[in-house]
């Protein structure tokens, strides 16, 4: 008998370097079979347009409408789809410690070229999840970040980077928080809205 390979829904998108074996996002992938890893050509040195691509190939080579699931850079990717042609393929995306573009810079100096960071409103429902101490994005910036994208937010408290280092290896939690992010009520809450975002603060502007 032929095996039946399901259709994929839910597209992975890891950060700069990707995602290890034992990250929480390689975990999903394993334990959700109609999910897949957004693989790219260079982890190392991250350029947009190239990621860009392989997320559009991906996006088109699925059926239907996807999920997003990304983390730190990734997140950053999700974001740049905004006013993309293939935005109303996204149903919606679950954005886990997204990371600063400047401070990451800062930090790995000389290897991302992704240009600036995008602010404009996402035209698809979606859910932050951030961390007091994230070396990278501080909660300032990540509560004016997904104010300026439109996102819920949640805050995990002290907890790193959302990664193996600190303690996020197989993450159940967060298929609760993508269910939840998929569910009608959560859906019609980011129909209803009709504001382009919250106003930011902090002296700053989408």
């Amino acid at each position: 008998m032929r095996s039946v390979v399901p259709d994929i829904e839910t597209l992975i998108l890891p950060g700069l370097n990707g995602s290890p074996e034992d990250h929480w996002q390689r975990h999903w992938a394993r334990d959700n079979t109609d999910s897949q890893i957004v693989e790219q050509d260079n982890w190392i040195c991250p350029d947009l347009d190239s990621w860009i691509g392989c997320l559009e190939s991906a996006i088109e080579a699925s059926p239907g409408g996807i999920g997003l699931v990304a983390h730190s850079l990734g997140c950053v990717l999700a974001a740049n789809l905004a006013n993309h042609r293939l935005a109303s393929r996204v149903r919606c995306a679950l954005l886990v410690a997204p990371c600063d573009l400047e401070t990451t810079e800062e930090l790995h100096p000389c290897v991302i070229n992704f240009g600036r960071m995008p602010r404009s409103r996402l035209p698809f429902p979606s859910l932050v999840v951030g961390s007091l101490n994230d070396p990278y994005m501080s909660m300032e910036r990540l509560r004016l970040t997904a104010r300026c994208w439109g996102s819920a937010l949640i805050d995990l408290g002290e907890a790193g980077h959302i990664n193996i280092a600190s303690g996020y290896g197989r993450w159940k939690a967060g298929y609760g928080l993508f269910g939840l992010l998929r569910s009608p009520p959560f859906s019609m809450m980011y129909s209803l809205s009709s504001e382009p975002g919250l106003r930011p603060g902090y002296g700053m502007t989408c």
